[in-house]
């Protein structure tokens, strides 16, 4: 059966966070449809994965021969999270915009998972693992939107995710998140909750999606 990596990354629990929400929802479709399989869950706002140190990367091009105590104490963690992810048939990340970029835990487990010969380079060793992004934002970075040059995290994660590391990327973008709760947005919450909707109708489409498409 597939096992599918679930990775969080909102400072918010539960409903409050809108990825979460989405994240969520995705999960409970594909357990549905893998009764048997495996879900590896990372919470990153509860246990951060650590930043890239000199010793971590280091490591990562070292002889393990070679290596320091400092370095191969540093490269352990640094390898259970690659081996994690490279286990993995498919992933789902929860990716809520914060300052017009991804969360910083969830660039620390990025930067733990690339490394160039391995995992990201000519032949990334999880070449082609489809990944579900869950990418919400408070307000609207679409193309024709004002805002839309600002948009930094679809546009980096498919950039990481699809040319570094050669997975399968599809985003899901839960959009207008902070009209239900901002005075200035509130002829937006109907445009917020439709975004909403779309994004769970298609969590669950895609679930059963890659379900099928990993049973076969």
């Amino acid at each position: 059966m597939a096992t599918l990596l679930h990775i969080d990354s909102s400072v918010f629990a539960g409903e409050a966070s809108s990825s979460r929400a989405v994240t969520t929802a995705f999960r409970k479709t594909w357990q549905e449809q893998h009764p048997g399989g495996t879900v590896v869950y990372r919470d990153l706002a509860v246990n951060p994965a650590p930043h890239i140190t000199a010793d971590a990367h280091l490591a990562g091009f070292s002889d393990p021969e070679a290596r320091t105590a400092e370095q191969t104490d540093a490269f352990a963690e640094r390898l259970r999270l690659i081996e994690e992810f490279e286990r993995a048939d498919a992933l789902l990340i929860g990716a809520p915009m914060y300052n017009y970029s991804i969360p910083s835990t969830l660039k620390a487990w990025l930067d733990n998972v690339i490394l160039f010969g391995r995992t990201a380079g000519p032949d990334p060793s999880a070449k082609g693992t489809p990944v579900t992004v869950v990418a919400s934002r408070g307000g609207a970075y679409g193309p024709g939107t004002p805002r839309e040059n600002s948009e930094y995290v679809q546009n980096y994660l498919g950039l990481v995710l699809g040319e570094a590391l050669g997975l399968e990327p599809h985003f899901i973008v839960p959009e207008l998140t902070m009209a239900p709760h901002t005075p200035a947005m509130a002829e937006l919450v109907p445009l917020f909750e439709a975004s909403r909707d779309r994004s769970f109708e298609e969590a669950e489409a895609k679930a059963k999606q890659l379900a099928a498409r990993l049973a076969a």
